[in-house]
């Protein structure tokens, strides 16, 4: 049955609030839990996360105190939705293992956005993302077995395959190579700005990660590593967010926000094995009506037009975690050899790419090789996990 959030009445934003016993949430089990189930958690983490970011970024430019106070209530309840689903993470489960369930999670979702999205020009952008984060996967699953002598499968399942994808030594390119031309508002689908903002949330959340975790590390190696994979994960962000149409305004970028949120947590809904995870999902979607009715009164007050002048007349198909790896294993085979110039792609190697190469290798073999040469040394083999073919 179609799902129209404009249509559907929520939690009255003044009964949000909860209290420490109803944020205490029970963590997943890190040894039982479906591992989509894992990345469903970073994705909705990462949502949540870009929707406080947004709303701190636009109260800072509103002279309006009265808006001002109505997005930090809003914000406030956003915040303790964040804290409720990143707190489903076991703090049983090690720093290297919360890597391999962010790095699977960007495979799968970046996989299946490309797979579903309509405009060629995005559609290429998720491709050439999606091999990045292949590789990326590939060289922790080996710094893992490395440091924690344990396979990547017991985290990420046989969903998906660890094999190299585009070596993240050739990812390091000028960051003028690094913006895409954007969508555009009034032309582009709703559902390829659902992609767009989607996508940018999980790779911003995942530069923050590296941010934050890369220091904590003991082992020499994998603190140069992280710091290696954090530098791509900023030039992700910068592939991605230069998608959204910078012309949309402050009214218009909240409502796609508030509206992207529904849309992810009824995916999730639909689609939650774990029944604890699924009443969660449904909780905050319940919530987040309301905040999306917020945003389209704001919208149609400061920009004059409807919400469904802009918004789709109802939710796309659920978002789905699935295996990708037949979809991949084609990408590899076709596009292992792109790189970016301009807003283009290309596959030689030119002026611009080569200066930037000798800029941060300077020489030396760079720590993403280097752990596959370690774990060569240490465990006799590189580690890859690989599946059968489909007929």
């Amino acid at each position: 049955m179609a799902f129209d959030p404009l249509n559907e009445r929520g939690v009255p934003l003044d009964e949000q609030l909860r209290d420490w016993r109803e944020l205490s949430v029970t963590p997943i089990d890190p040894g039982g839990c479906d591992p989509y189930t894992r990345c469903r958690i970073i994705a909705v983490n990462a949502i949540e996360t870009e929707a406080i970011f947004f709303s701190h970024q636009l109260a800072r430019h509103c002279p309006d105190k009265r808006i001002r106070q109505q997005l930090a209530q809003v914000r406030y309840v956003e915040a303790q939705q964040q804290k409720a689903v990143n707190w489903l993470l076991p703090g049983s489960q090690s720093t290297l293992e919360t890597t391999l369930a962010h790095e699977h999670a960007a495979v799968d979702l970046t996989a299946w956005v490309a797979r579903m999205e309509p405009d060629a020009y995005l559609r290429q952008a998720y491709q050439f993302g999606v091999l990045e984060h292949v590789d990326h996967l590939y060289r922790y699953a080996n710094l893992y077995e490395t440091i924690e002598h344990r396979a990547a499968e017991k985290v990420i399942g046989r969903l998906t395959e660890v094999v190299p994808g585009r070596p993240t030594y050739l990812q390091h390119r000028d960051p003028t190579d690094t913006v895409r031309e954007p969508y555009r508002r009034g032309v582009t689908e709703p559902l390829s700005r659902l992609h767009a903002l989607t996508v940018m949330a999980v790779e911003q959340q995942t530069m923050n990660f590296h941010l934050n975790v890369g220091p904590t590390f003991i082992e020499p190696l994998a603190r140069q590593l992280y710091q290696e994979i954090g530098l791509i994960e900023e030039q992700h962000v910068n592939h991605y967010e230069s998608l959204v149409d910078p012309g949309e305004n402050w009214w218009e970028q909240l409502l796609n926000h508030e509206y992207n949120e529904c849309y992810l947590y009824h995916s999730f809904m639909e689609t939650e094995s774990d029944t604890q995870v699924r009443h969660l999902w449904e909780l905050h979607l319940d919530m987040e009506l309301e905040h999306l009715r917020v945003a389209a009164e704001l919208f149609r007050r400061f920009d004059g037009r409807d919400p469904d002048q802009v918004l789709a007349p109802e939710l796309p198909p659920p978002l789905t975690f699935e295996s990708n790896a037949d979809y991949v294993r084609d990408l590899l085979i076709t596009q292992q050899d792109v790189t970016t110039r301009g807003t283009g792609y290309a596959r030689e190697a030119h002026e611009r790419f080569e200066a930037m190469q000798r800029a941060v290798m300077d020489g030396e073999r760079p720590p993403s090789e280097r752990v596959i040469d370690e774990n060569r040394a240490i465990s006799g083999a590189e580690y890859r996990l690989e599946q059968q073919l489909s007929p």
